[in-house]
């Protein structure tokens, strides 16, 4: 069974920086595209950034120039790295990897940013 797993939210001032990670275990593959969502209170679920095997990236335009996703593929480990944080960048933030035609999702990890 694949298991991910989020890890890295927690508080943090306006304007500062936090690393999330995520991992997926029990499995002997590589896991394929990796994505980072957010959700944020009362609004809908959305997407932050993905990054695909071959480590081409994709970003939502509001987190280009300040979040950078990258990958440990022998880890199956994805990263978030969050710069220049906004309040409005308060949210749980959730990680999609997709496997063999399957998705799974890990339970997130919360960010509040405090103006």
């Amino acid at each position: 069974q694949v298991q991910v797993v989020e890890s890295g939210g927690g508080l943090v001032q306006a304007g500062g920086s936090l690393r999330l990670s995520c991992s997926a275990s029990g499995t002997v593959y590589s896991i394929d595209a990796m994505n980072w969502y957010r959700q944020a209170p009362g609004k809908q679920r959305e997407l932050v950034a993905g990054i695909a095997s071959n480590g081409l990236t994709n970003y939502a335009g509001s987190m280009k120039g300040r979040f950078t996703i990258s990958r440990a593929n022998a880890k199956n480990t994805v990263y978030l790295q969050m710069d220049n944080l906004r309040p409005e960048d308060t949210a749980v933030y959730y990680c999609r990897g997709y496997l063999r035609g399957m998705d799974y999702w890990g339970k997130g990890t919360l960010v509040t940013v405090s103006s």
